[in-house]
């Protein structure tokens, strides 16, 4: 049954990448468009729609199959959390291009979707049984509600920063096109780390640590990648590895800050290789793609996105998680590193819909706060999860 849930998400993650084909011949394949050359709802956007569809039934599958193998919702560590946000995030484009049926979300949504579930592979794949104080119903309520906002919230960003592609004028130098670059940058370096972990991983190359944990007792840390960084007192163990340049504190996971540097790094690499190859910025390469789309169709989709996932991340991520911090630790709010941001998020997220509603922050302003917000969510997901240590992290 573990077989066959990991072939359905395989599968899935396959699905989705025709879709992403078949919605770029939509928007930019000028001679396969139909007679009227609409850039929405043509044949074409039509098949990669259906792939979408068959992925996430695919996925689905993945989902069930393998909350019948562990006994419980598989959402409890970063492989089954960060699997699952992706999920999400393909059943709200789901919901959204059958209201809009705009193919331009789907070239870039599918993409997006591809990289989360990509992401997720390579942390360790097993069923883990659950310790006492997750064995609770609240958890899959509370998990399963917030990964589904978020990945509603997330669909918010890929429209919004369609939007800014579209209508940056790229002839001008300015703060907008250094941080349109610095959002492809850190999906590159997503990209660039997914592969290198690849390779590494092709070659089994380990690295072995013996160090002092936070408590101040002896422990083992392994490194899938060459240690840049090394745990707090920590010696080396394994033979034909380097040796780290240097150690952090107790308090800051390093095998996982180890890995965000080495994303960092690969993701500059790739990055300048880019801007060789284009001979401008890489987010105006693109701009000649998005010519034919109506900038005030992505803007309320945008919109759209953040007004519905806003209330079911709330519900998720505020209040059932309250309820289960209660069970679980006797307490409703504890100011734990996942906690400050859960609400940092919903503060965010309250502003943009105050500023879109009261202040008529549309447009430019607002696909820009769409774009911080998942910047929020990514660094709640990534950064918190991984290098801050603290009761929700994932080890």
């Amino acid at each position: 049954m573990e077989a066959w849930s990991g072939n359905l998400l395989l599968t899935a993650f396959f699905c989705y990448l025709a879709a992403t084909i078949f919605f770029s011949v939509s928007v930019t394949g000028k001679k396969w468009r139909d007679k009227q050359g609409e850039m929405t709802g043509n044949r074409w956007g039509r098949i990669g729609f259906g792939f979408a569809i068959f992925g996430f039934v695919l996925a689905a599958g993945y989902f069930i199959t393998r909350w019948m193998v562990a006994g419980h919702a598989p959402v409890s560590n970063m492989f089954e959390y960060t699997t699952f946000l992706g999920i999400a995030l393909g059943f709200a484009f789901l919901i959204l291009y059958f209201i809009y049926r705009t193919d331009v979300l789907g070239m870039f949504a599918m993409p997006v979707v591809m990289l989360i579930i990509a992401y997720a592979s390579i942390f360790p794949t097993e069923v883990e049984p659950l310790i006492p104080a997750l064995q609770s119903n609240w958890l899959k309520i509370h998990v399963t509600t917030t990964a589904l906002g978020q990945g509603i919230l997330s669909v918010g960003f890929v429209a919004g920063l369609i939007y800014l592609i579209r209508t940056v004028d790229f002839s001008k130098k300015g703060k907008q096109i250094f941080w349109l670059e610095f959002i492809m940058y850190s999906i590159i370096s997503l990209f660039g780390f997914i592969l290198i972990r690849y390779i590494f991983g092709m070659f089994n190359y380990e690295a072995r640590f013996e160090y002092v944990d936070e408590t101040g007792e002896g422990a083992e840390m392994l490194y899938q990648l060459p240690a840049l960084i090394g745990p707090h007192e920590g010696e080396l163990t394994s033979s034909g590895t380097m040796e780290p340049l240097f150690s952090l504190p107790a308090w800051i996971r390093s095998d996982d800050t180890n890995t965000v540097i080495w994303a960092l790094i690969t993701g500059v690499v790739l990055y300048l290789l880019l801007r060789l190859i284009f001979r401008k910025p890489v987010s105006g390469s693109l701009q000649p793609l998005l010519r034919g789309i109506n900038p005030d169709t992505v803007d309320e989709v945008s919109y759209r996105a953040i007004a519905i996932g806003f209330p079911v991340f709330t519900l998720g991520g505020l209040i059932f998680a309250m309820i289960w911090a209660q069970i679980a630790w006797t307490r409703f709010w504890g100011w734990d590193p996942k906690e400050v941001w859960a609400l940092i998020t919903f503060l965010f997220y309250a502003a943009y819909l105050h500023l879109r509603l009261s202040r008529g922050w549309h447009g430019e302003k607002s696909a820009w706060l769409c774009v911080i917000g998942f910047a929020i969510i990514m660094f709640n997901l990534v950064f918190v999860n991984l290098v801050i240590a603290g009761l929700h992290s994932y080890a």
